[in-house]
C-alpha cells in the first residue's frame, strides 16, 4: 500500500454564515493548491447549506506542512464558521500527523486490504 493519508471531516455550517464560509474556503483552496503533496482537496455541501465535507488526500510526508503552514493563517477564522462533527482518518499515520489531527477527535482507520491507482 502507498504512504497516503485519506481524511473525510464533516462539518456543520450555520446557513446564514456560509457565504462567509465559501468566501475563506476559497482562500484556503487556493494556497493548498500550491501544495505538491496535496492530492486531493474538495469541499461539498449539502442541499440546506449546514453540512460540509472535506475530502483530503496527501503524500503523508505533506499533512504536516499542510496543517502547520498553509491551513494555520485560517485555522481560528475556519473553527469560528464551523463546528467539526466528525474526521476519519485512513492510511497508516505517524505520530506527528496524530497529533495534528487528534485535537479534531480524530477516528483512524487502517487498511488491510486493497490497492489504489
Amino acid at each position: 500500500m502507498r504512504p497516503y493519508i485519506s481524511c473525510l471531516f464533516t462539518l456543520a455550517v450555520q446557513p446564514h454564515d456560509f457565504a462567509e464560509f465559501k468566501a475563506l474556503i476559497s482562500k484556503i483552496v487556493a494556497v493548498t493548491q500550491q501544495e505538491p503533496g496535496t492530492l486531493v482537496y474538495e469541499y461539498s455541501v449539502n442541499e440546506d447549506t449546514s453540512t460540509v465535507h472535506i475530502l483530503e488526500r496527501y503524500n503523508a510526508d505533506a499533512v504536516v506542512s499542510h496543517v502547520d503552514t498553509t491551513f494555520a493563517p485560517f485555522g481560528a477564522r475556519f473553527l469560528e464558521l464551523c463546528t467539526v462533527k466528525s474526521l476519519v482518518v485512513y492510511g497508516t499515520p505517524d505520530a506527528e500527523i496524530r497529533k495534528r489531527l487528534d485535537p479534531f477527535g480524530a477516528v483512524y482507520m487502517t487498511p488491510f486490504d486493497g490497492f489504489s491507482r
